[in-house]
Parts: structure tokens; C-alpha cells; sequence
């Protein structure tokens, strides 16, 4: 039988996964996944994905892909992979795609979001779901210090010390901050990341906000390409993987970026 190349849009809860990649003797979202798709096809199943998450960090628009001989119709695949599939984590859609298409080297573009909940008390229900910060946050000075950092630049002062990408030069097209009552959002869109780059660059920011730094602050981290200028690296819990973009000729669906979070 001739393998069949099929993709998959992944939605997700990090809490209580050690990541995205597939590690021995830890649950990972890989994990759970590969094995839900293998009851399907009745074989064992290796997925690629668009981008691998940290621990604690969600996703509502993770895609991957995966090669197989089993014949399922779309339906088949969603509804046995969500059967198998623990409740912190589903598929939103899945379908036979072109077999040059790939979850990660086709994607033209991704979105993240990151999540705060700025007040004086701590979460409950949303408890791993954003990220606490008690200080009061001026969202505008935190908007004036992204603009900075819009552009295609050497990232190197926000990647983590551990990141493995051949280049540090990133385009970031857009970065927003807002103010939606007690939650501020920070969304980024980029033809790629970085490893931690989303965290190290709410983590400047909220310090900027915070009257901690001065607004132009961020742009000397940005040109010092020096990790230990930046401060601290924020928490993984309100970061989402939101969205991930394709050429149309792969017809990927396209999600919303603001992936309906508050």
C-alpha cells in the first residue's frame, strides 16, 4: 500500500503535559497523540509537528502531519483520534493532504499569544491557564517598548541559553499589547520563533510595564545580543501556540489568532 501523507490541527492544555516531544517515561503531548492516531490506524504512527512546545505552554492551532498506509476518511481520523485522546488535549481537524506538505518547513508564518491576568490576587480557575503578575502594568508603555522589537532582527538577547536554531534573525511582522479589563494579551505573529523568545520578551516587557526599566530598555537588550540583559524569562502558563499559517495551496484551515481566549 502506498503511504497516504495526512495533517491534523491540535488543541491543547500544557498543564499537566512535560511539553510537546516525545520523551521516554514522561507524559508529552506527542505522546498521547501518536498513540490515539495508532489505535486509529491500527499501526504505529510518528507525527511531525509545526512547532514543539514547552512545558506548561498550550496550543489551539497545533498542526502536524503524518504518513500512513491505513485508508480512514477524514471523519474516521477525527472523531477515533479524539476517542483515544485524553480530555486535556483534541483534534479540531484532520484530512489527506499533498505529500510535498510539511507541519513545519511549509509553514510561511506562526502566532502566539501570551496570557496575563494583572491584579492583586492570585488565579483559581484559570490557574495554569495565565500568567499572575500583581503589579500594576501600564499596557501603553509595554506597546511602545514592542515596537522596538517589530522587524526582522538578531533575537539572540531573547532566546534561551539552551536554543538550538542555526540562526538567531527572526521577522517579527507584528506584536501587540492589549488590555482587555484585568487580562493583558500580547500576541505575536513571526515567520518563526526562537526557543523561550515569546516568554523572554513578555518577561521584558512586564518589567517595562512595571516601571522597573525604562521604555527604550528593550531595544538596548535587542542590540546588546547578550541573553543575561533581558531579565527574567516569563512563566509558560499563559503562553498558546494560536495558529500556524500555510500557503493556500495546501488548504490548511485557517484559525483565528485570537483562538478565543478572554
Amino acid at each position: 500500500m502506498p503511504l497516504m501523507r495526512l495533517a491534523a490541527i491540535i488543541e491543547y492544555d500544557g498543564s499537566r503535559f512535560s511539553g510537546w516531544q516525545l520523551q521516554v517515561g514522561t507524559r508529552t503531548v506527542q505522546g498521547v497523540v501518536e498513540e490515539a492516531l495508532a489505535q486509529v490506524a491500527n499501526a504505529s504512527v510518528r507525527v511531525t509537528t509545526a512547532g514543539r512546545t514547552d512545558t506548561g505552554v498550550h496550543a489551539c492551532g497545533q498542526v502536524i502531519h503524518f504518513d500512513t498506509e491505513t485508508e480512514r476518511n477524514a471523519y474516521q481520523w477525527l472523531r477515533g483520534a479524539n476517542s483515544n485522546l485524553p480530555d486535556d488535549a483534541v483534534v479540531l481537524w484532520a484530512d489527506r493532504v499533498d505529500d510535498e506538505f510539511h507541519a513545519r518547513f511549509s509553514a510561511t508564518g506562526r502566532y502566539y499569544r501570551y496570557v496575563i491576568l494583572n491584579r492583586k490576587v492570585r488565579p483559581t480557575i484559570l490557574q495554569h491557564r495565565v500568567t499572575w503578575d500583581h503589579r500594576s502594568l501600564d499596557e501603553v508603555c509595554m506597546q511602545r517598548a514592542a515596537d522596538a522589537l517589530v522587524g526582522t532582527h538578531d533575537f539572540s538577547a531573547f532566546r534561551s541559553v539552551q536554543c538550538q536554531a542555526k540562526s538567531p534573525i527572526r521577522e517579527m511582522r507584528s506584536l501587540q499589547v492589549e488590555r482587555r479589563g484585568e487580562y493583558i494579551h500580547v500576541t505575536a505573529y513571526a515567520n518563526a520563533f526562537l526557543h523561550h523568545m515569546i516568554r523572554n520578551i513578555a518577561g521584558a516587557l512586564m518589567t517595562i510595564g512595571a516601571g522597573e526599566q525604562p521604555v527604550g530598555w528593550v531595544k538596548e537588550v535587542l542590540q546588546s545580543r547578550d541573553r543575561t540583559k533581558g531579565g527574567v524569562t516569563a512563566a509558560p502558563d499563559g503562553l498558546y501556540l494560536t495558529a500556524i499559517e500555510y500557503p493556500e495551496v495546501f488548504k490548511i484551515p485557517r484559525l483565528s489568532p485570537d483562538c478565543g481566549l478572554w
